[in-house]
């Protein structure tokens, strides 16, 4: 991350940056995709509509690593763009830096407050200032199917806990198929270990064990617990798994060579993109034990600060434009994530989406809403990286003991 002695000249170089036009907005993000290219054009259009002129900064990558050494150079030269996308704990990291505007003004004037759940808004804070506007939320801990393939297999159902699960997975097993896709990358197996940690323990384990990093939940029966149920999910894979990208996963659940796949709600789009309807062609439910729990991944804009009185009003209305039902409607539709604002209409959004919002609203009000560890948004980098390390090298290797795993995870979570 950004080190205090690079940037020190810079916070003061970022006020004195070379001037802006006037309501002119340049925004630092990495939605190069098809979908997230068509979402980007409607927040540009509503920006024009409002007389700011919009200078698109399209870093290509999905992950946003190379949007983030991008910015990291624009910053310490003190040229920052007036938004960037950055999520999670990279918030706050950016905003001890004293680089990031305050946006508060505008959260008060449109009532962000009421509009977040406290979880999600406390992401968005940096010591109790609003320094980014959230966008969409993202649900991880879903599994999806094939409909053709559980009826083939004579699965009924979604299974809803990790024994029902096992059982379906023996008759799809039977049945000739592979129960479980999957793709071998450390996120991905991440993913799911964060949906099993959730499913056996519940959300208050989950906090304790993922997000405070608690030596006595890391080291407990529950743990002992996920990560033998984890194993066994494992135990359904196939062999050409490593190494697969995400997509090439859910490809196999289309194509009815696979029944499960466990992964966030961008896997919607890929059965939505190939004309599949859910509830007829592909299903979705909460993983196994996980229904009244949420995950959430959500994206953002940070704002930067900038000297110009013109681009900073352009900045208010661009962070009003992500809240605004608008844009947030017809970018969560592209994107097959939900609205992060709470009092959206939901008419115009499929089954799936119509589920996790109401989970999401529920959940928020139980404590069952959490931040998801796979995508950065719970934990520091250097932590989260060192686990997810000891996570897939459990995955990839049956001759670490399930004792050792919990050993291993422990000592990455006291990763500084």
């Amino acid at each position: 991350m950004i080190k205090v002695s690079q940037l020190a000249a810079a916070v003061a170089m970022v006020v004195t940056a070379a001037a802006v036009q006037a309501g002119e907005v340049e925004v630092l993000h990495y939605w190069t995709s098809g979908g997230e290219a068509k979402s980007v054009a409607e927040l540009k259009k509503i920006m024009q509509a409002k007389g700011h002129v919009w200078k698109d900064f399209a870093v290509a990558g999905g992950g946003g690593d190379n949007a983030a050494t991008v910015l990291k150079s624009r910053v310490v030269s003190g040229n920052p763009p007036a938004a960037a996308q950055i999520k999670g704990p990279a918030i706050q990291e950016w905003a001890a830096e004293g680089v990031l505007a305050n946006l508060d003004a505008t959260a008060k004037a449109e009532k962000w407050d009421s509009l977040l759940p406290k979880v999600v808004a406390d992401v968005m804070k940096y010591k109790g200032n609003y320094v980014a506007a959230p966008v969409n939320v993202h649900r991880v801990n879903w599994m999806w199917a094939n409909a053709a393939v559980l009826k083939k297999a004579g699965v009924a159902g979604m299974p809803k806990t990790w024994d029902e699960f096992f059982a379906a997975a023996d008759k799809v097993k039977a049945a000739g198929l592979i129960p479980v896709a999957h793709g071998g990358q450390n996120w991905q197996d991440f993913t799911t270990f964060e949906s099993v940690v959730l499913g056996v323990g519940g959300a208050k384990f989950y906090n304790d064990a993922l997000i405070k990093l608690d030596a006595k939940a890391l080291d407990s029966d529950t743990m002992k617990k996920s990560l033998e149920t984890f194993r066994k999910v494992k135990s359904y894979t196939d062999a050409a798994a490593p190494g697969r990208d995400w997509n090439l996963a859910t490809a196999m659940v289309m194509q009815e060579k696979a029944a499960f796949q466990f992964m966030g709600d961008w896997a919607k789009g890929e059965f939505l993109a190939a004309g599949k309807a859910p509830g007829k062609d592909f299903l979705c439910a909460a993983a196994p034990g996980t229904a009244n729990a949420y995950t959430f991944n959500v994206d953002s804009f940070a704002m930067f600060k900038l000297k110009d009185s013109g681009a900073q009003k352009a900045q208010g209305d661009l962070a009003a434009a992500i809240m605004g039902t608008e844009f947030q409607e017809v970018f969560n539709l592209n994107k097959g994530s939900i609205p992060v604002r709470l009092n959206m209409s939901m008419a115009k959004f499929d089954d799936c989406a119509k589920t996790s919002s109401k989970d999401f609203v529920d959940t928020a009000k139980t404590g069952g809403l959490v931040p998801s560890v796979a995508h950065g948004m719970a934990i520091k980098p250097a932590a989260e990286g060192a686990i997810k390390d000891a996570v897939s090298q459990f995955w990839n290797d049956d001759k670490i003991s399930v004792a050792d795993g919990m050993k291993n995870i422990a000592k990455a979570a006291a990763t500084k």
